[in-house]
This record gives structure tokens, C-alpha cells and sequence, in this order.
């Protein structure tokens, strides 16, 4: 009896860990786990969590591009959230370093605080680089302003 099965091969893109791209993520994925263990130690539940949350947000992009899952699950525009996340991580993370900063009563809140901003720092990098890329008012061209 001959299947026929579909081909379930799973491409990776290594080629994204050498780039600018797979750079970024992986460093601020080495940040936030940083800022993550400063707090853990120093025992701050809440700074704890949100370290965590944006270490997997972040380490699921970096599959999401590392998987090629952008190309396959095509009814997102993957660049515009990740824009999005990017920004919204560094601020959060900004804030929340500013807070443990000012009111940090063991060092590991201090370093954790200042691993936090400069996580921020590289999320800010990362979502200006992907707003440059991602651009809203491309001019049309001459073929498409005589047909549309």
C-alpha cells in the first residue's frame, strides 16, 4: 500500500543568528535573563514576572524567525508586531528599571535594574530598525497609480 504524505520538513534559518536580526534577539534575551536572576536572588516577585514574560515573548520571535513560522501563519504582519512588542518592551522594561533603581533595597534589584536598561536599550534598537524596514508610505510607482 504506497501514502502519499505530505513533505512535514521543518526549514530553520541559521542564517538569522549571524544577522542583525537574530543578534538583537538573542541579546536581549541574555539581558532580560540577567535582569531575571538579579531579581530572582534578590527575591522581587513582580520585577520577576515581567522579566519572564518578556524573555519568552522575545525567545518566541526569535522561533518564530529561527522556525520561518512567519511565512507559514501569513495572516499577521509578523514585522508590525514585533515593532510593537520591541517598543513596548523597552518601555516597560525602562519603567520597570527605574523603579527598581530608585527604590532598590538589595544589590541584586541595583544590577538587575541596570541589566534592565540596557535590555531597553537594545528593544529600542530593535524596533527602530523594524520601523525603518517596515515602510507606510511607500511612493507608488507609475504602473500602479495609472491602474489603481
Amino acid at each position: 500500500m504506497h501514502r502519499d504524505h505530505i513533505n512535514a520538513t521543518m526549514e530553520v534559518d541559521l542564517a538569522l543568528l549571524k544577522s542583525t536580526k537574530g543578534l538583537l534577539k538573542i541579546s536581549e534575551m541574555v539581558c532580560v535573563f540577567m535582569a531575571f536572576v538579579c531579581y530572582a536572588v534578590a527575591s522581587r516577585p513582580v520585577y520577576i514576572a515581567a522579566t519572564c514574560m518578556e524573555f519568552f515573548i522575545t525567545l518566541g520571535f526569535l522561533l518564530l524567525y529561527l522556525l520561518k513560522l512567519n511565512k507559514m501563519f501569513t495572516l499577521f504582519f509578523w514585522p508590525l508586531i514585533d515593532m510593537f512588542n520591541s517598543f513596548f518592551a523597552a518601555a516597560l522594561m525602562c519603567i520597570l528599571s527605574l523603579v527598581a533603581v530608585s527604590t532598590y533595597t538589595v544589590k541584586g534589584t541595583l544590577s538587575g535594574g541596570i541589566v534592565g536598561f540596557v535590555a531597553a536599550a537594545l528593544w529600542s534598537l530593535d524596533g527602530y530598525i523594524l520601523f525603518k524596514k517596515i515602510t507606510f508610505n511607500k511612493p507608488r510607482t507609475t504602473t500602479e497609480a495609472q491602474t489603481g
